[in-house]
């Protein structure tokens, strides 16, 4: 191990690193070091502890051009309605929430000082003083009412609709406390409020053309479909960030292309990177990679309403014909973790890891598609870029069908317009969920008879009776096994078939500082405008 000459000090270190932010080269440094007498093993050693010192100490200024996958005409402000990632991008760039989840998944305040409760049934909610909107409001627990309200109005159109639904109050104490109660005990509430949707907006708000938030940023430009533009909030709540000057988001959903424009210069950072894309990235030294898996999945959604999800046989045996193995390394190039068809990861500490996936079976699916009738008959499978490597994961369905006889279509479509127009429609189709904290709100959005994303329109009563109770089971291990068992019901009765957890992999310029993993998904969990900087 090479040690730190018993010469150098801390204002040597200092000198360096300003050097290495004044632009100076390698070469040129080693040989400063060397001309005072320090060896080039001893330099080489300080200087990668100068320049590492120098990538973890923010930086302010500058502008980012970000981009992400997918992007359409129906991109929204209104964090009520966001349901993509650009979406999720702009609200927690320009709004905040009352919680938020740091990268180990732990719940932190935001524009809450306090939420308290004695039975997890009634709970306070104290915000911070002297927190104001970009038009200079004042923030108050009038705001919260309103925010939190919206969900429950059905002209709304909420996304989370189901989840606020166990709200029953929301009311004003004072200007800065706020009174919840729930219609049955939920501990999870912190983490709930810690979802993208549950942003605070100005009470009143209508008009989403513009964001008018207590975010980091302000929105400068706004275009749906185009691209977004937000500027540093001189008057930001927090002590610490934003560090950028603006910052540019927009998608580019070519995944090739998006790659060429990091290398090229033309962004600093490029989104839910192919895995193929991966021995490219890691032979350039300007560039580098954050992998994070914490929950996020492109899954095949075969509607239990429509034909062919409607006969009997038909998503069994889709769930024999998947070949995990085969995603795994083919479509994600070993970036992925088999799953067994249900939403809750193995990070989530209420995963039922007894589930064992299903074993590619090509004979038993035969056998299952026989019995209903299908076998021969062609069958289309919608995929879109949109939904990260389903065109892949089609291909490989469409193989192993063409060995027992099944004739699927793969109908592949533009990103543009998929989540709108296929997306929940389409008898087979491929859907992309980002990651949550829990699985209340994984099935909620999802499974339950009325989700409002039930991608499989999968009912069941019990499935329905047993969410409530699991919400308001204060006993630990009681509510354990009952997520155990709605886990059991998802994997064996609805019509999604879940084949891996996605590693989501982001690419960005070896300038850009200060990115960590998050369990709400990749870009920091959507949040990295309001964290990161720009070394020169």
């Amino acid at each position: 191990m090479t040690k730190t000459p018993t010469n150098w000090t801390s204002q040597d270190d200092a000198m360096v690193e300003n050097m290495i932010r004044r632009g100076a080269s390698r070469r040129d440094l080693l040989k400063m070091m060397m001309s005072s007498g320090i060896a080039a093993a001893a330099g080489g050693s300080l200087l990668m502890r100068a320049s590492s010192a120098v990538a973890a100490t923010p930086v302010s200024g500058g502008t980012m051009r970000a981009a992400a996958w997918s992007s359409s005409t129906a991109d929204t402000l209104d964090p009520a309605k966001a349901s993509l990632s650009t979406d999720y991008v702009r609200c927690c760039a320009f709004y905040n929430r009352l919680t938020f989840l740091d990268d180990a998944g732990q719940v932190h305040m935001e524009l809450a000082d306090s939420i308290s409760s004695d039975d997890a049934q009634t709970w306070e909610v104290k915000l911070k003083s002297n927190v104001t909107f970009h038009d200079g409001k004042a923030l108050t627990s009038d705001d919260v009412v309103y925010s939190l309200k919206r969900h429950l109005d059905p002209a709304v159109g909420s996304k989370v609709n189901s989840i606020a639904k166990q709200m029953t109050e929301i009311s004003k104490i004072d200007d800065l406390t706020t009174k919840i109660v729930l219609d049955a005990p939920n501990a999870d509430l912190p983490t709930i409020l810690a979802l993208h949707h549950f942003m605070i907006i100005a009470d009143g708000t209508t008009d989403f053309t513009t964001a008018n938030g207590t975010g980091a940023f302000t929105c400068e430009e706004f275009q749906p479909g185009v691209r977004s533009i937000g500027a540093k909030n001189p008057n930001y709540f927090k002590e610490q960030g934003p560090y950028l000057d603006s910052f540019e988001f927009f998608a580019i959903s070519d995944n090739n292309a998006r790659v060429n424009a990091l290398l090229s210069g033309d962004i600093h950072y490029a989104a839910a990177v192919n895995p193929r894309s991966a021995r490219l990235l890691d032979g350039n030294d300007s560039v580098n990679t954050l992998v994070s898996t914490s929950g996020n999945y492109t899954n095949l959604n075969m509607r239990l309403d429509m034909d062919p999800g409607d006969r009997a046989g038909f998503v069994e045996g889709m769930k024999y014909l998947i070949n995990r193995e085969a995603i795994q390394k083919s479509a994600f190039r070993g970036l992925a973790e088999i799953a067994n068809d249900q939403p809750v990861s193995p990070s989530n500490r209420y995963h039922n890891p007894n589930i064992k996936p299903r074993e590619y079976d090509p004979e038993r699916a035969k056998a299952l598609f026989e019995k209903a009738g299908l076998l021969g008959t062609e069958i289309p499978i919608v995929a879109s870029d949109a939904a990260t490597a389903s065109v892949d994961m089609a291909t490989i369905v469409q193989q192993a069908g063409n060995q027992i006889g099944m004739d699927f279509k793969v109908d592949r479509v533009p990103s543009d317009g998929y989540w709108s127009n296929y997306w929940l429609k389409s008898p087979v189709h491929f859907g992309n969920i980002n990651p949550r904290p829990t699985p209340d709100i994984l099935f909620s959005l999802l499974y339950a008879s009325d989700a409002p994303w039930n991608e499989s329109q999968y009912k069941s009563d019990k499935f329905d009776r047993m969410l409530i109770e699991a919400r308001g089971a204060l006993d630990e291990e009681k509510r354990t096994a009952m997520y155990w068992e709605m886990q059991e019901m998802v994997a064996n009765e609805a019509g999604t078939a879940i084949p891996v957890f996605i590693s989501n992999m982001d690419a960005f310029t070896s300038k850009l500082g200060g990115l960590k993993p998050n369990p709400l998904g990749g870009m920091m969990g959507y949040s990295f405008a309001e964290y990161v900087w720009l070394n020169d």
